[in-house]
């Protein structure tokens, strides 16, 4: 027996329909953080922000230690999304990442990072400071 072409449309559209909303689970939401960062080649950073998810707010702490060419200090506020998440506690855990910077007095900042859980955090905004890195770092987030 031949399906038609509206059959198979049908068939097709309700398939997508089903494999979307298997993934509608995920939501995204918004994060500031201002980070504070200092070293000589080893260096630290700790902060703060918020996770404003389906219509709460959430407080965050950070955390992160850097490993290379790591000189000065700067504080960093970064504003972005972040998707992948169903729940606020799936912004937690470790990112890591691979960078390198020169901020001498103010700068631009932009990064995009993913954990362990799959939440994609795609940041950007403004450094201060006198810092230059090329470095591993790795930022610990957790919720208060």
């Amino acid at each position: 027996m031949k399906m038609t072409l509206a059959a198979r449309a049908a068939l097709v559209a309700l398939i997508a329909v089903a494999a979307f909303s298997a993934k509608s689970h995920a939501d995204s939401g918004y994060v500031t953080l201002t980070i504070y960062k200092a070293g000589w080649v080893i260096g630290g950073s700790g902060g703060s922000g918020t996770l404003k998810f389906r219509g709460r707010t959430y407080g965050l702490s950070t955390g992160g230690l850097d490993y290379g060419l790591v000189f000065g200090g700067s504080k960093t506020v970064l504003r972005g999304r972040v998707s992948n998440i169903s729940r606020p506690s799936d912004v937690a855990g470790v990112y890591g990442a691979a960078g390198a910077g020169l901020a001498v007095g103010s700068g631009a900042r932009a990064i995009v990072l993913t954990n362990q859980k799959g939440a994609v955090l795609e940041l950007s905004g403004k450094q201060v400071g006198l810092l230059a890195n090329l470095d591993l770092s790795g930022l610990a987030i957790t919720l208060k």
